[in-house]
């Protein structure tokens, strides 16, 4: 063990150990040139004998100081510590970038679940860094929070890339020899198979399930019994251990935890894409963002950034167009007081057309060609009057929206009971572009069970009694209801967006 207050290479005083491994141990230390914190990794010199542990060491030295990306910990310097005798062996070490902050692995172990979009946040981050990673053709195959490293200012930063491999490089790992973590390693790592980036991705997604529900899916009496579990067993249903996640989020994570490399993604920044999506999602359920995740949704692309409202994605322009409203409307109510105590004009009039008021539970999410229904907790968002909460769908990727059943279509209808003769059909969506119809009735068949192929009409439905092939931002649908009433108003979505795989909607009203 090197003594802390040690200098190295004439530059680096060893202040503080913060880590150690099997390898090497982890040192905060002292530029005392640049007069700047870093961090040292020096290995151990009993280690350093061993010629196939030198080379990986240098390895990852040679590995990181390739890539530059803000969510990789980037190398500063390496070299080698001669020993104080001439029998001693030298001792290398890597100088790397010091992250003032904590592990994710000890944020897990102190809050348990993290909140769903700071989750998802950390993993865009990451996914994102082992792409760059990926694309140097560099695999990390020791994903782990403990190689997480959070910063005290936000931001995830990958580190530890000492069993990283160059995908052109002989693989230094021997026969039956699984390097890397087993409560995170992939089914073709623990076999022993050739390692890639979705090796790397499947380690990622364990991560995500781990911040999600505070632990991780498989617990055994031994690290081989736990790798043999990510081989042939199932993770226990997310959505179980975290009913509030999304249905399109814990796809993303299931389908991250593939064990089948051909149904996982294909790689970290499909994987990153995926994520991307999902984050608009549960930010768009939140109503809110904050902290790295303000600073994640930033850097989505414009297609998905417009998902969101604007409460979420630009707090300052929300509250300054809220203060604007406030201001019209005290404007609106001292020009009718005026106008009114004058007696020169009449009270200002309402349009012709009005919302009808509807109960809080008058909305409804109906899939009944599909499995189950699609986030029903979230219908009441539809009717509560608040723009900035909101109801979406599963995630499709089928624009016909088609199932086993061989019909097609989802929707959202409402209870308007004892009935009326609504004129129109008002939709507030954050994913213009998609088509529906709108159908109608008194009595609907709902005790048929899912997938069941009986169509909408003899179900009950009338219509359809107005279509909209292209539903804007805020759309109204006309309806033609040839003077009749009903109580029920259902909004049958019939395709997505051009590139979406869901809908989400804020506001479903009936006018009239």
């Amino acid at each position: 063990m090197t003594a802390l207050g040690t200098v190295i290479a004439g530059r680096y005083r060893l202040d503080e150990e913060v880590g150690r491994g099997g390898m090497s141990t982890v040192y905060r230390a002292f530029d005392t040139v640049l007069e700047r914190p870093v961090a040292i990794k020096l290995m151990h010199r009993e280690i350093a004998s061993d010629s196939d542990q030198l080379e990986r060491f240098r390895r990852e030295a040679r590995a990181v100081a390739q890539l530059n990306h803000p969510h990789i910990v980037s190398v500063i310097d390496a070299g080698e510590e001669p020993g104080e005798g001439d029998s001693d062996v030298a001792a290398p070490f890597i100088v790397l970038e010091y992250v003032s902050g904590e592990t994710l692995k000890t944020v897990i172990r102190r809050e348990g679940q993290l909140e769903i979009t700071t989750a998802i946040a950390y993993a865009i981050e990451i996914a994102r860094a082992l792409a760059a990673a990926h694309d140097r053709q560099i695999v990390h195959r020791d994903v782990k929070p403990q190689n997480i490293l959070l910063g005290e200012e936000g931001g995830a930063k990958i580190t530890d890339f000492g069993i990283a491999r160059s995908l052109t490089e002989e693989s230094l790992t021997l026969t039956g020899r699984v390097l890397g973590t087993t409560d995170y390693v992939a089914p073709e790592q623990a076999l022993g198979q050739p390692v890639t980036g979705q090796s790397d991705v499947y380690s990622l997604g364990i991560v995500l399930y781990e911040m999600l529900t505070g632990g991780v899916p498989f617990h055994a009496d031994s690290p081989v019994a736990v790798a043999m579990k990510h081989v042939r067993e199932q993770a226990p249903d997310i959505r179980e251990l975290r009913p509030e996640l999304s249905a399109a989020t814990a796809a993303t994570v299931e389908r991250a935890m593939e064990k089948d490399t051909t149904l996982r993604y294909p790689d970290a920044a499909s994987f990153a894409s995926a994520l991307e999506d999902v984050l608009a999602i549960e930010a768009t359920r939140a109503g809110q963002a904050g902290g790295e995740v303000t600073s994640v949704i930033k850097t989505l692309p414009p297609v998905k950034r417009r998902r969101l409202p604007l409460r979420v994605r630009n707090p300052r322009r929300w509250f300054a167009l809220i203060l604007a409203l406030v201001l019209i409307a005290a404007a609106l109510v001292y020009l009718l007081v005026i106008r009114t105590h004058a007696g020169s004009e009449p009270p200002l009039r309402e349009g012709p057309l009005t919302v009808v008021p509807l109960a809080q539970n008058a909305a409804t999410s109906y899939n009944p060609f599909g499995t189950e229904p699609e986030n029903p907790r979230l219908a009441a968002n539809l009717v509560d009057g608040d723009p900035t909460t909101s109801w979406s769908s599963a995630e499709y990727y089928d624009a016909n929206i088609k199932h086993p059943s061989g019909q097609s279509g989802f929707g959202v209808f409402l209870d308007a009971s004892p009935g009326l003769d609504a004129l129109a059909m008002q939709v507030l969506t954050s994913t213009p572009g998609f088509s529906a119809d709108v159908y109608v009735a008194n009595s609907v068949n709902l005790a048929l069970p899912y997938g069941n192929s009986t169509p909408l009409t003899k179900r009950g439905w009338v219509g359809p009694v107005g279509s909209d092939a292209d539903v804007a931002a805020n759309a109204r649908i006309p309806l033609d209801l040839a003077g009749h009433r009903y109580s029920y108003y259902l909004l049958w979505i019939t395709a997505l967006s051009p590139g979406a795989h869901l809908v989400t909607i804020s506001e479903l009203q009936l006018l009239r």
